[in-house]
């Protein structure tokens, strides 16, 4: 026999389904004007279920956060490990690089950078916990890759984690300014150029021997 829904009214979002709509209604509208009704609204629920979970906008914004940080946790650590097994270095952190520019570049993650960014100073817990748990993160990850390629004589790093840090920016650090100062897209052949000169620059400074060519696009 199949069961029946009951009448009344239809069930609203919850879990990660709110925060979603609640992250659509901060990146939209921005923290400040941004407002509990509307999360309510949209997600179908009543104002008053919305406040038994998250009794402030604060902790929405917090939970909000926390929740996209969980939905990308170690998104780096696979393409960051597949550089141990490359056959190719140069080919390898080429790869990465695009990787990064995807990643770090798109649409909701310069949103949710944007949104951090603008409430620091009112919630810094927030920021760091979000620096903290994505950034740093991905960037010890790819550090202790790159150790693991010194250990083996690939490269040359006395401090892999300030070498992780230098890849990661030549690989994204213009186009980001761009995107971030000019609202400016960069078209996939320049974000190839700045990906093979960031792995040349890259190698040119911690390769242990002279880098045999640069892949093209």
């Amino acid at each position: 026999m199949s069961s029946t829904r009951g009448r009344g009214r239809p069930r609203g979002s919850s879990g990660a389904e709110l925060l979603s709509i609640a992250r659509n209604e901060f990146v939209t509208h921005g923290f400040d004007r941004a407002t509990m009704d509307a999360v309510a609204a949209h997600s179908g629920v009543s104002k008053q279920t919305l406040y038994r979970t998250y009794r402030s906008k604060d902790l929405l914004f917090a939970a909000v956060v926390r929740d996209w940080v969980d939905r990308g946790h170690d998104a780096l650590r696979p393409h960051a490990l597949a550089l141990l097994d490359s056959t190719d270095l140069v080919e390898g952190l080429y790869r990465l690089a695009t990787v990064l520019q995807a990643g770090i570049l798109s649409a909701g993650v310069m949103q949710m950078r944007t949104l951090v960014a603008a409430q620091a100073a009112s919630f810094p817990d927030v920021a760091r916990d979000y620096v903290a748990r994505s950034w740093d993160r991905n960037i010890n990850t790819l550090a202790e890759v790159l150790a693991e390629l010194t250990e083996r004589g690939e490269l040359r790093l006395e401090h892999p984690r300030i070498a992780a840090e230098q890849f990661v920016w030549l690989a994204i650090g213009a186009p980001l300014n761009r995107l971030s100062l000019c609202g400016d897209r960069i078209h996939d052949d320049d974000l190839s150029l700045v990906a093979r000169e960031a792995v040349a620059t890259f190698l040119g400074r911690y390769r242990t021997e002279p880098p045999r060519g640069l892949p093209r696009p």
